[in-house]
């Protein structure tokens, strides 16, 4: 949520911070911002798209070299020009992500030296701090940190002055930001793909780190002690042509359709089927490491919860470890019980996300080993936790999260195998087995989307409804409360996602001929059961769509709608079964002509509490 952009260089600072502006759409927002030095603070701020920021820059154009951008999701303040940011005070703009938790003190104590606000946001606040700082003389990046050093909670901010117009100052604190290294340019950043199509070597800013940016390089020094620190340059391997939309009408459509290529990047070099066993280059545990185990404690939200529901069975069966699945936004204000036999295990898209990355630094002082699950290298709970797999999906912009929730379920497919193994839990063949399904899913994924058409002949029965519900029982559970998520997310429709066992103890009260549900009924464990719970459904008179093996001819008979997938291996069948509910959610949302890749109130990287 929000992003921000900074250039400074030879070039006209306008077109490529709202370039910037337009790769980070994905993270939501509600409105947007530049100021640019040019002698003085040029100031351009509109409500809503950033269209409408286009539209001003065409009739009030503005020139400069060095500037900041920032794209805004309304924490403090309600979406208005006025509380849109940067924020102006003097001669000093300020672009922030996050929350500045004393704002109200700081406000009033600003008050009574007589400053007055234009806006109800807490942002503003960092603009006067700085300000009054420069007004007892000390320079920009001085007056920066000890404006920081005056503020608790998260932040990430970029800072510029017309009185020293050859500089970015920013700093950092439970908030991402990066720095763009170029030539003779130089770049800041919330995310990777606003700098991306200008350079692919970054630095990632560590929390309590400011950094001044200016045409020949950057400097880092710690907010709080002022001591100079250096911190190593990364390359991105991806370039900007991942980030497009390839001739696909959404992101999100073609996410999807990149799942068996996210799927088999996240396998690759780590399974062997030879040796029965998984390797990980990022993972340090050694069976010692893991013999004193008695716990593992899975913390993610939203999607990647989801995730590690499935990564429960699959871990349990093969360490026999409990294994407990927690809402990051719950843990640490529960007292949690972890310790050093506990291993807590972090799952995020962004490695960005605030209340995991909280989660993570609780079981961390509670003496647990942490290790991560993510799709972003360098990220902010990737560092944190020390240990982590990454997902290798790459970019993912549509905010309704597709190819990194089914990398993130093969990451835990193979570190349950990883774990079984050093456990001495899982055997050579058990694994072997195991490693030639999974070998097996990129193929039967792309059968998946390969339903795609008849998937939106389906959509167009159902767009209509005003609410639905989704079922499925062990391993597919969890794909069920996933289905329903997607529907909510991007169409806006009401949808409840539950154990079919569970039908009968309340939601077969909502089963009606205008209520559809989305029944996972492939061949497995639990068949028989769902099937007794498909015919309380017709019963009712509702509306069934089943998704089940192609060869099920007797079930494709019994239901309204039929989306039939190749038959699967119960620890495969969460990653294929779930591709049919990502492209029914996103049909019927094109069909109602929401906004796909950014429907509304949803941010991609959800960075404050």
């Amino acid at each position: 949520m929000c992003g921000i952009i900074g250039y400074v260089g030879p070039q006209q600072a306008a077109p490529i911070l709202v370039e910037g502006l337009r790769r980070l759409e994905y993270r939501g927002y509600d409105s947007a911002g530049l100021a640019l030095v040019n002698g003085d603070i040029h100031l351009r701020r509109a409500v809503g798209k950033l269209r409408n920021l286009d539209q001003l820059l065409a009739t009030q154009p503005v020139l400069g070299d060095l500037g900041i951008g920032h794209t805004r999701w309304a924490t403090h303040g309600r979406p208005t020009e006025e509380n849109a940011h940067p924020h102006v005070v003097g001669q000093v703009a300020v672009v922030h992500n996050g929350i500045i938790e004393n704002h109200l003190e700081l406000k009033n104590e600003l008050r009574e030296k007589g400053r007055r606000f234009a806006s109800e946001t807490d942002t503003e606040v960092f603009s006067h701090l700085i300000d009054e700082e420069l007004q007892h003389g000390a320079e920009l990046s001085e007056a920066v940190r000890l404006a920081a050093l005056r503020v608790r909670g998260a932040y990430a901010i970029a800072v510029v002055h017309a009185g020293e117009p050859d500089k970015v100052v920013v700093a950092k604190q439970q908030s991402p930001l990066i720095l763009g290294l170029g030539e003779g340019e130089n770049f800041v950043a919330s995310d990777i793909p606003a700098v991306i199509s200008h350079t692919r070597n970054v630095v990632y800013l560590e929390d309590g780190d400011l950094a001044v940016v200016t045409r020949q390089g950057h400097a880092i020094r710690r907010v709080q002690s002022g001591d100079v620190v250096v911190r190593p340059s990364a390359h991105i391997a991806w370039s900007a042509v991942a980030a497009e939309k390839g001739g696909y009408k959404h992101f999100m459509l073609k996410e999807i359709h990149e799942q068996s290529r996210a799927i088999a990047d996240t396998m690759r070099g780590r399974a062997s089927l030879e040796q029965g066993d998984v390797f990980f280059e990022e993972l340090r545990f050694g069976a010692a490491d893991l013999q004193d185990l008695r716990r593992i404690v899975i913390v993610a939200c939203g999607t990647s919860w989801h995730a590690g529901l499935v990564g429960k069975h699959y871990i349990e069966q093969a360490t026999r470890i409990a294994v407990e699945v927690e809402l990051a936004s719950e843990f640490r204000y529960r007292d949690p019980v972890v310790d050093c036999h506990t291993l807590v295990v972090a799952i995020s898209q962004s490695g960005e996300t605030a209340d995991t990355l909280a989660a993570v630094q609780e079981a961390k002082a509670r003496g647990a080993r942490t290790a991560a699950i993510c799709n972003v290298i360098g990220s902010t709970i990737a560092r944190t936790a020390g240990e982590v797999v990454y997902t290798h999906a790459g970019p993912e912009i549509g905010v309704a999260s597709t190819k990194a929730f089914t990398t993130q379920m093969v990451a835990l497919y193979l570190l349950a195998i990883y774990l079984g193994r050093r456990l001495e839990r899982l055997t050579t063949d058990q694994a072997r087995e195991l490693l030639g399904t999974l070998l097996q899913v990129p193929n039967e994924v792309d059968k998946a989307i390969a339903l795609n058409w008849h998937v939106r002949d389906v959509a167009r029965r159902h767009s209509g409804a005003h609410s639905s519900l989704y079922l499925g029982r062990g391993l597919l559970h969890p794909i069920a409360l996933e289905g329903a998520l997607k529907l909510k997310e991007i169409s806006y429709i009401h949808a409840e996602g539950y154990a079919a066992g569970e039908m009968k103890h309340g939601p077969i009260a909502l089963i009606d001929e205008q209520t559809p549900t989305v029944i996972m009924a492939p061949r497995g464990p639990t068949y028989e059961k769902t099937l007794s719970n498909l015919q309380e459904i017709l019963a009712r008179r509702g509306k069934v769509i089943a998704v089940g093996d192609a060869t099920d001819d007797e079930l494709r008979a019994t239901v309204h709608d039929f989306l039939a997938l190749p038959p699967t291996a119960p620890w495969a069948a969460p990653i294929v079964a779930v591709v049919p509910l990502q492209l029914l959610a996103y049909h019927i949302a094109d069909l109602k002509g929401t906004d796909v890749d950014q429907p509304r109130n949803l941010a991609k990287s959800v960075t404050v509490e």
